[in-house]
């Protein structure tokens, strides 16, 4: 898995700027990353990197001056997981290729269905998972339940042979 530390903290960030963006007047107030920084324990300027490519992906939008800082440029429920993972150029590849299937000098690998595939379970489950949900678990100290695109059936599990079921 490749999910580091750079896809974690802007998680985390994102999900302090919705828990912490007080509404005045129906608009959130901008959290600034020094607040972030002493409060999540990330550095300030690893956040100031990290926000510089979610502003550029249209996730935040600063705000400059006294009192300044970053709001969510969209409501808590219309950004997903997912996307702030994309937005500072985290992959999330199970594959050891990259998915570009040259996996071995002879080209792919034997298991790269397998690879694949959670790939994309992986990429759905954080699809369907809204930095609201995430605010609402926070606040009442539940887990983030999965979304029901994943399901446990056996539809899509792989055989002793390799091909799927």
């Amino acid at each position: 898995m490749k999910l580091t530390t750079k896809g974690r903290f802007a998680v985390t960030a994102m999900l302090d700027i919705a828990l912490h963006a007080n509404k005045h007047d129906g608009k959130a107030s901008p959290v600034s990353l020094a607040d972030i920084s002493e409060r999540q324990h990330i550095s300030l300027s690893y956040l100031e990197q990290l926000f510089g490519k979610l502003r550029r992906k249209g996730l935040v939008n600063s705000i400059r001056g006294p009192g300044g800082g970053y709001q969510l440029a969209h409501t808590a429920q219309e950004i997903s997981v997912s996307q702030i993972i994309s937005a500072v150029d985290e992959e999330i590849d199970a594959t050891q290729c990259g998915g570009h299937q040259n996996c071995t000098d002879e080209g792919r690998c034997m298991t790269h269905d397998l690879w694949a595939s959670l790939n994309q379970k992986i990429l759905s489950y954080l699809s369907g998972i809204s930095l609201q949900d995430m605010v609402v678990s926070q606040e009442t100290q539940q887990q983030v339940i999965a979304p029901p695109t994943l399901s446990s059936d056996n539809t899509d599990k792989f055989s002793s042979t390799g091909q799927t079921a």
